[in-house]
């Protein structure tokens, strides 16, 4: 029996056998990327495997696949302004719940003065009220609330966050909304 047990999955998690041999394999390739020569070219060619791998697993498509180099890098890159699904209006606030890693906290790209948090419960749950509040408050917003919180185990209420229960939320959510 160990003498510890490691549990914290959360923030790094144990490397796979496959995982190691593929990144020794890799570390042993002398080729950017981004070079047209042959070593360039075969790198190119890992990289774009890997993708349509990752992409496979979670049924998206290749070309939507960014690999980051972690956590923090990746939340700065999806906490952006200006983004939109469709026809709506871009996202031009932040709202981020009281739990969240400090890179979500920071705000990633948004203006300091766009970020907003939404309140969490003595048990450690995201205030489903008080995020209704606040979307109803403003232009359209950018919502972010971690699935479980690592520190805690909290489960967020993410489906119920992201499901319009009034009027107001439909009329938020409705693409072409000038609100």
């Amino acid at each position: 029996m160990p003498d510890r047990v490691y549990l914290d999955w959360n923030a790094t998690t144990p490397l796979r056998p496959e995982a190691r041999a593929a990144m020794a394999s890799a570390w042993d390739m002398s080729g950017n990327p981004s070079s047209v020569h042959a070593e360039g070219r075969e790198a190119r060619r890992l990289v774009e495997d890997a993708r349509a791998i990752v992409a496979g697993a979670v049924g998206g498509q290749p070309q939507n696949v960014v690999f980051t180099s972690g956590g923090t890098e990746a939340n700065s890159l999806a906490l952006t302004p200006g983004l939109r699904r469709g026809a709506a209006m871009p996202v031009q606030r932040l709202l981020v719940s009281a739990i969240e890693h400090a890179s979500v906290l920071a705000g990633g790209r948004f203006p300091a003065d766009t970020i907003r948090t939404i309140s969490a419960t003595r048990s450690g749950v995201v205030d489903l009220d008080h995020l209704r509040a606040l979307l109803a408050d403003g232009p359209p917003a950018l919502v972010s609330i971690m699935l479980a919180n690592n520190e805690t185990g909290a489960i967020q209420p993410v489906a119920e966050a992201a499901e319009p229960r009034s009027p107001q939320m439909q009329d938020l959510l409705r693409p072409g909304t000038t609100r």
